[in-house]
This record gives C-alpha cells, sequence and structure tokens, in this order.
C-alpha cells in the first residue's frame, strides 16, 4: 500500500478532522498527521526498517481510521480553489515562472499541513497565473491560501482566489480579491 493515506470524520459539532500517513523513504519513517482541518496539524515519526514495514503500518492505519469513522472523501464531493496572480504578460515571464514554482511549493506545504487540500495543477492563462487546488472545505482553504500568499511574499496585492465545486468548474464564484471586483474567470 505506497503512498498516501488522507481521511476525514464531522465531529458531532460538525468540524472537519483528518488523519494521514505515509512513508517517508529518505529518512526511513513512518509518518502519521492529524488534527482538525484549517489548524496546524500534529506530525507523529515513527523509524521502520524498510517499506514492507512501512506498507503494513500503513494497512494497520487505514484499518484503524475505518474503525474510527474516518474515510477519504472523494473528488466530486471537494471543491476547485483557485489561487490566481494577475500578470503584466500574457505568457508570463522568468519572474512569473519563479512565482509559479515558489507558490505551488509554499500552498502544497501550507494546505497540506492542515488538511486543506493538494494541489493539482497550475496553469499560465492571459495575464494570469493559476494554480488549482482540491479542498474539502472552501472558506477554510481560501483562508489558508490568503495567509500563506502574505507569509511568503507571493504577490498577495495582485491575487484573486475562487472556488467551483468540483463538478461543476466552470462555475467559479469570486472569494477573495485584492483590487475591487465582483467576478472571477480564468
Amino acid at each position: 500500500m505506497s503512498g498516501i493515506v488522507r481521511v476525514y470524520k464531522r465531529d458531532d459539532e460538525g468540524t472537519l478532522h483528518f488523519r494521514e500517513a505515509w512513508f517517508d523513504e529518505d529518512y526511513s519513517q513512518f509518518v502519521m498527521n492529524y488534527g482538525v482541518v484549517g489548524h496546524q496539524s500534529k506530525t507523529e515519526e515513527t523509524d521502520v526498517p524498510d517499506a514492507a514495514a512501512a506498507d503494513g503500518l500503513l494497512d494497520a492505519f487505514a484499518v484503524q481510521c475505518a474503525e474510527d469513522g474516518y474515510a477519504e472523501i472523494a473528488e466530486e464531493d471537494q471543491f476547485w480553489v483557485v489561487a490566481q496572480f494577475a500578470l503584466k504578460t500574457r505568457e508570463g515571464t522568468d519572474r512569473d515562472r519563479y512565482l509559479e514554482e515558489k507558490a505551488k511549493d509554499a500552498l502544497i506545504s501550507h494546505l497540506a499541513w492542515r488538511g486543506l487540500g493538494t494541489v493539482e495543477r497550475s496553469e499560465f492563462t492571459d495575464f494570469k497565473l493559476n494554480l488549482f487546488c482540491l479542498c474539502p472545505e472552501v472558506n477554510k482553504a481560501v483562508n489558508a491560501i490568503k495567509v500563506c500568499a502574505r507569509n511568503e511574499d507571493l504577490d498577495f496585492t495582485k491575487l484573486s482566489i475562487g472556488a467551483a465545486p468540483h463538478g461543476d468548474p466552470q462555475n467559479f464564484k469570486l472569494k477573495h480579491s485584492a483590487k475591487p471586483a465582483t467576478t472571477f474567470s480564468l
């Protein structure tokens, strides 16, 4: 069972919690990450002798999570949240490509350690850089993206954020704009 196991559960108050685990080959460790979605998670690492031992721990982790009521959230039940940066050129410059890599790396880490989703892809369109994030909770993801953009100096003044249900990617709604705006378009 190589890869990552990522599961979620709502408590009685409706708060979404997450658990995830994976094998870190570089350090030969089984890593568990867990907490309330939108908040910095707690992490536990366990040294393991090899990938086979890690697979056994991943299997046991998945079973325990299922017994505790955790389950994967299907992609179709999640949302596209797009962090969009306005650019000065149609295709993007070398500086814009640097922004793309810096923003992707920052968002991957920031969202993951809070159970807020994954960065699925990025693209340059007319005068825009779009980073597509697949997220279980829109509002918490939007807030996290804003915090990340500020903390990582990611051109916050050029940031807009739009969100749409996974199954309706043509219907983005504006969730944040650094400049006065009422609509969001890719």
